[in-house]
């Protein structure tokens, strides 16, 4: 084992970063060209689609001459970066696009706070959709307020409508100018809308941006039908450093004796795949040590640990988070509402868990993310470790594809639900309010005797996007680091 794991060494550092650099004074990219340097090396090893990209290609050049020669050619990392995607979103259209999903900021600081839930945020989540078919013209509507935020002291609560800032219109344009540009403090414009049509109503909300962290348990409740004490959680992030909020809510749903279990996943972009994982154990509670999901990465990381260490990238269900118990309530059966919005991790729940239990999803089609990325960073190991000091830029490219237990993960398409019910802007009610449409139905699938109130029927606006994913978010999947093995390769 120790000869593989050296010839591997010798392997990852001459034909996976570069190939042959012979001349002796080839050994590192000039200042000016080191965050370039950095892109394509960082890709040329972890990036999903490697192999069908050829600038990234093994042999493309033949030492760090040739590479920075072809570096030059690039006056902005971000630029660099999109030309070596596969069939990015941002040149083809959606449904022959691949990769829809990896993307490089400047300030990693900014990054790591994004993806444990800090942004800067005045607290309104929103949708955008077109006014009409096509149209170039949006409008907003909240989804819900973060609590604690600059939006919960003022009057603006889910389901009002915003069609312009500042009282300018928004447009496909100029939406991220007016709600995500450097302007911390901006009005929304408020509007109603009746057959369709949007009226301004005079109303205005002025809002400032704060760094504000967000807890992604929105609502936690128990709610009793007939014999049924429904457990109805409402969680809108994977993000790690709340893992311990989580195993307490169901630890106060298992005290209060649930029976059945709502999870609403509906505007939940996703994050963490540890998170996932432990969300998934927290739900069954009997499958610790099965595979949960599995990783498939591109040819070269899978072979490397296809030899070394392949159980590494298997997911299981766990017990516990580090020495602490998970707080399971052992569901052999969950109703998962979601729609357009519910994405990566949060599709990673639903599928993960299909394999070992009822999963029962209602509301939209889901996004269809089934690949997830990892924070490279301009360092010897692309780790935390021993950055580079001289910038800040990051990557978050998809390296991996997943699958469940089963082998299954191709739902790029998106995961179907058992019963669709679209959102509608006329019918939206209190999150958590058992005449709320999408809760309401799933209470009605628990106990067939419970009278619902149908939703009434309205019109349906063409989406286009939300602040989650406006905001940085990006429909993540991600694992906190890449594989221990792998990197001390590269040590």
């Amino acid at each position: 084992m120790k000869t593989t794991f050296k010839l591997i060494i010798v392997i990852l550092f001459s034909a996976y970063i570069f190939q042959s650099c012979q001349d002796e004074d080839d050994v590192a990219a000039p200042t000016n060209l080191e965050v370039n340097d950095f892109v394509w090396k960082g890709l040329n090893l972890y990036y999903l689609w490697q192999a069908e990209v050829p600038n990234l290609s093994d042999n493309k050049f033949a030492n760090q001459t040739e590479l920075n020669s072809f570096l030059k050619g690039y006056s902005k990392p971000e630029s660099l970066f999109e030309s070596l995607l596969y069939k990015p979103e941002s040149l083809f259209f959606f449904f022959l696009a691949v990769d829809r999903f990896s993307w490089i900021v400047d300030d990693y600081l900014e990054l790591e706070g994004q993806l444990q839930g800090t942004t800067n945020n005045n607290g309104v989540e929103f949708g955008l959709s077109r006014k009409s078919t096509g149209s170039s013209e949006l409008f907003g509507w909240v989804q819900y307020i973060i609590p604690n935020s600059d939006a919960s002291t003022k009057n603006i609560k889910r389901g009002e409508v915003f069609y312009g800032v500042n009282g300018t219109q928004l447009t496909i344009n100029n939406y991220q100018a007016l709600l995500y540009g450097s302007n911390n403090d901006y009005t929304l414009n408020m509007a109603d809308i009746n057959g369709g049509a949007f009226t301004p109503n005079g109303k205005t909300v002025a809002l400032t941006k704060t760094i504000l962290d967000e807890n992604p348990i929105l609502v936690n409740k128990v709610i009793v039908s007939g014999s049924h004490k429904i457990g109805y959680l409402m969680y809108n992030a994977f993000y790690p450093n709340y893992d311990t909020k989580l195993n307490e809510a169901f630890g106060t749903l298992k005290l209060q004796g649930i029976t059945d279990l709502v999870l609403d996943l509906r505007y939940n972009r996703g994050g963490s795949i540890q998170t996932s994982t432990r969300l998934a154990s927290m739900i069954t509670g009997t499958l610790t040590g099965k595979v949960f999901a599995k990783e498939q990465w591109n040819a070269k990381i899978e072979s490397y640990f296809a030899a070394n260490d392949p159980e590494s990238l298997k997911n299981l269900f766990v017990d516990k988070i580090g020495t602490t118990a998970i707080n399971s309530v052992n569901m052999t059966k969950i109703y998962i509402l979601t729609s357009e919005s519910t994405a990566s991790a949060s599709e990673l729940v639903i599928n993960g868990l299909k394999p070992y239990i009822t999963v029962v999803q209602i509301g939209d089609v889901t996004t269809g993310k089934n690949v997830g990325s990892v924070t490279l960073y301009d360092s010897p190991t692309f780790g935390k470790e021993d950055r580079n000091p001289n910038h800040r830029y990051a990557m978050q490219p998809l390296v991996l594809k997943i699958v469940n237990g089963a082998g299954f993960g191709d739902y790029q398409n998106g995961l179907e639900p058992d019963f669709e019910l679209k959102e509608n802007l006329s019918t939206l009610n209190v999150l958590g309010s058992p005449d709320e449409p999408l809760l309401s139905l799933a209470i009605g699938k628990i106990n067939p005797t419970t009278k619902r109130k149908e939703p009434v029927p309205g019109i349906q606006f063409e989406y286009f996007n939300d602040s989650k994913s406006i905001n940085g978010i990006q429909n993540q999947m991600y694992l906190e680091k890449a594989p221990e093995g792998l990197l001390k390769a590269l040590e």
